[in-house]
Order: structure tokens, then C-alpha cells, then sequence
């Protein structure tokens, strides 16, 4: 495809915070290529208001969250050290038509590996039907959420995602909401200027926090994160394309505004899709840059037998890069057949040209299997190019021995104990990495005092 300059531009508000870097500190070895290595220190957080901005087309509106005040020369985020007061917030976002008793055995086992220092919170505020209302609504509802969480508990210094298929785009669009530059330091992957400048930039770096928090894992299960049209990317259609074609004009009907995003028919024909400019920071959210906070991006895959997302879109993959994995278990990680991490990769941010906005009219009015394929290659490989510019560590489950391999989608996240058990595996991976991740940012915070 030709390159065109982004129609992307995001003019940042700055948002004055301060807060001071700690960490715990967990026993832990394993190997992590696989997340930033970078750190960033801040100064002490004191009474300030913080005004998190979100947009809805050309509107905007602002949500308010008002800092803990403490006495002078004291942090609320750095020097409360309560004896079992719990200092990271992991939040747990379902999936579509889901509820917080999707999470009821993934939280038990996540609270017995991780102790008592993790504030564990499945969100409640996309129950059922509110998931079909978009994911810039659910996201917003999210980060407000999450923000009435942080104003609650003054103990709270780090935060971590885990997300179940849709819940992961909706923690993605939240963390944009709620995502405060690090003024202090030279940001260089803030696009700024005007539409005609393209950014290149092979990292984001992890600076800046989420909620006034410092981010520290962003995990997905079996995520759409290139949406789900084109060949078997919602694997229920069996790749067939006379269903493909239709699927797109009927998805808003079953599931509202959220199903013509996902399809990639949001919009005016003109207008880029909104998973495409989630991909990118534009003027409805620093979406790249928020991500890029975390120390730790984790994808959580399906290599079959998900009914409801495929490989491809799960991983953030193109066709040709996926290898068919191994048959065997990671050792102590049932189902879990492989791990591989991958850099960030150096490219212009993602693009929507004119053939595009051509292509998705046509997929809009007069849907066929040529032009409908034409703008899924399109959007899936711009929606790639914006995404690569982080560092992933992607992981591949596989439940072809398991006893009902066609429910990996729900056995990924274990969404019933009984039924859903086959993935134990998954939710001890998932915990590890945690662990990990833990264990790394407290070295590093020793270091640092050292």
C-alpha cells in the first residue's frame, strides 16, 4: 500500500502529577525479555485535581477524580506502607454479555497465588447487555470505575488489566481515559504538530501513569484486538464467505454499536473505524502511549477451537506469521503450548487513505466478497503497524486435548469452574507472570535506592 501521511493527531493536555516510584518486593526467577526494562521515577502526588479527558466524536467530556490529600512533604502513593494494606489494584474486565461471576474462580486463585498486597476487582459497570453499547461507552464507564476504586483506597500505588475477549478492548480504551503524560520527562512518542507530520518510533517508553497509578501488567484472554471481520476471525462463520459477508450488516442489529466496530463499519465512510484509531494517538485518546505505560504487555491466544475469536486477531498476527505451534504443554502450565516475545517494531503509525475510506464505503453499502476482503486487509494490516510499535509477549494456549476442546474460549478464563476447568493452566501462567513482574520492579526499585 502506498504510504500517505496519518490522519491521526493528538494535541496533548497536560496534567500536573507527581508521584513517587515504590515497589514490593517478591522472590521470584524467571526470565523477562518479555516486558519494558526501563524505569521512571516520580516526584510525591499532593491534593490536585485531575482532569481525565474523554471524547465521543467532536464532544468531549470531562471526568473529574480528586486526589488524596496528605500534609505537606508527604506521597499518598508512595509512603502509606500500611501492614496488610493492599498496594496494587488488578482489575478484571468480562467479556460481551458477561458479569463479574465470569472472574468467580480466576479472582479465588488469583487471591490465594498473589497474596494479600493485590486489591483484586472484577468490574461490574458493562454487565449483559450494556457490553452492545460501544466500547468508547463501555471503556468510559470503565475508567470511571476504576477511578472511583483509586479515590477509595489511599493505600493503592501500582495497576494491572486482565481482560477476557471484549473487556480487553474496553481496558484498552479506559487506559487511554485515564492515561497522564509524565510531563517532567522528554516524552518522544507523543504525536504532536500537524496532520501532515508522520512519527516513527521503534518504543514507547513505560513513562507516565494510569488512574495516578503506576501501570504495571496489561493482560488480555482471547481479546479481538484487529476486531472480527475477515476469514475466520469469528471462527463460528467457518470461514465461509457468504456468511463473512453478511455477518457485517447484522452484527449492529444483534449487538448494537459495539458490532459495527467490531466489524469495522463504525462511522461515516471518511472516518477511520475506531479499532483503527485505537491504534494510534489521535484526538480521542493517547491509546498507543497508553499501553505503552505498562511495563508488561501480555496476549493470551487461541490457536483453535475458539469459536468466538481466531488466532489472528487474538495475537495481533498477519496470516503469514502464524507457525503452527507445539503439541506439548509448557511444564506446569496445562494447555499453555508457547511463548514468544515481540519487540517493538520501527514503522509510521497506522494510515486510513483514500482507497480505505473508499473500500469501507462500499463494505458499508453494497458488501460483497471482494470489496469486503479488500477492507479487512486494509484495516488489519494498518491496525498491525500501529500496534507493533510496542513490545508483546504473546501466549499460545491450545485445548485440543481437552476433554471439550470447543469451549477454549470460555475455558480460557475459566468462566465456570465445572464446566470451564480445563484452564487451571492458563490462570497459574497468568498469576506467574504477575509474580514476575512483581519481583522485577521491586529489584529494580532496590537498585535504584542503592
Amino acid at each position: 500500500m502506498a504510504s500517505t501521511a496519518p490522519l491521526f493527531h493528538y494535541s496533548p493536555r497536560f496534567i500536573d502529577h507527581r508521584i513517587t516510584n515504590s515497589n514490593n518486593n517478591n522472590n521470584l526467577s524467571s526470565s523477562s525479555t518479555s516486558c519494558s526494562s526501563s524505569t521512571s521515577s516520580f516526584d510525591n502526588l499532593r491534593g490536585n485535581n485531575w482532569n481525565i479527558n474523554t471524547f465521543s466524536g467532536t464532544k468531549h467530556q470531562n471526568l473529574k477524580a480528586q486526589a488524596m490529600s496528605t500534609t505537606q512533604g508527604t506521597s499518598p502513593r508512595g509512603n502509606i506502607n500500611v501492614k496488610d494494606e493492599p498496594d496494587h489494584l488488578l482489575v478484571l474486565v468480562h467479556g460481551i454479555m458477561g458479569s463479574p461471576s465470569d472472574w468467580t474462580y480466576f479472582e479465588a486463585d488469583l487471591k490465594r497465588r498473589l497474596g494479600k498486597r493485590f486489591l483484586i476487582y472484577a468490574s461490574s459497570c458493562n454487565t449483559y447487555t450494556k457490553t452492545f453499547t460501544g466500547i468508547d461507552g463501555a471503556g468510559k464507564r470503565l475508567a470511571e470505575e476504576v477511578m472511583e476504586i483509586v479515590r477509595n483506597t489511599e493505600s493503592l500505588k501500582k495497576i494491572s488489566f486482565l481482560a477476557h475477549s471484549l473487556g480487553g478492548l474496553f481496558s484498552r480504551y479506559a487506559i487511554a481515559v485515564l492515561y497522564m503524560p509524565n510531563t517532567s520527562s522528554d516524552d518522544s512518542s507523543v504525536i504532536a504538530g500537524s496532520t501532515n507530520t508522520s512519527l516513527k518510533t521503534s518504543c514507547y517508553s513505560n513513562t507516565g501513569l494510569i488512574a495516578g497509578l503506576e501501570p504495571s501488567n496489561f493482560i488480555t484472554l482471547a481479546t479481538p484486538h484487529l476486531g472480527v471481520r475477515g476469514k475466520k476471525q469469528l471462527p463460528f462463520l467457518l470461514g465461509l464467505p457468504f456468511l463473512e459477508k453478511i455477518a457485517a450488516p447484522l452484527a449492529p442489529i444483534f449487538t448494537g454499536r459495539t458490532g459495527s466496530q467490531l466489524f469495522l463499519t463504525d462511522g461515516q465512510p471518511d472516518r477511520p473505524p475506531l479499532l483503527l484509531r485505537m491504534a494510534s494517538d489521535c484526538k480521542d485518546g493517547k491509546f498507543v502511549s497508553a499501553l505503552g505505560a505498562f511495563r508488561c504487555r501480555l496476549l493470551y491466544a487461541n490457536v483453535s477451537y475458539d469459536h468466538m475469536v481466531g488466532w489472528r486477531t487474538s495475537s495481533i498476527r498477519r496470516e503469514t506469521e502464524l507457525i503452527k505451534p507445539p503439541l506439548q504443554s509448557l511444564d506446569g502450565y496445562k494447555h499453555v503450548v508457547s511463548v514468544e516475545y515481540c519487540p517493538p517494531v520501527s514503522s509510521e503509525g497506522p494510515h486510513f487513505p483514500e482507497e480505505a475510506a473508499k473500500a469501507k464505503q462500499a463494505a458499508q453499502n453494497e458488501p460483497n466478497n471482494q470489496n469486503t476482503v479488500e477492507y479487512h486487509e486494509t484495516m488489519e494490516e494498518e491496525m498491525i503497524r500501529g500496534l507493533q510499535r510496542l513490545g508483546w509477549k504473546k501466549v499460545d494456549v491450545s485445548f485440543h486435548s481437552a476433554f471439550w476442546p470447543f469451549f477454549a474460549h470460555n475455558n480460557i478464563n475459566v468462566k465456570n469452574e465445572w464446566l470451564y476447568n480445563a484452564g487451571v493452566g492458563v490462570v497459574a501462567h497468568v498469576a506467574d507472570n504477575i509474580k514476575q513482574q512483581e519481583n522485577q520492579q521491586g529489584s529494580t526499585y532496590v537498585a535504584a535506592s542503592l
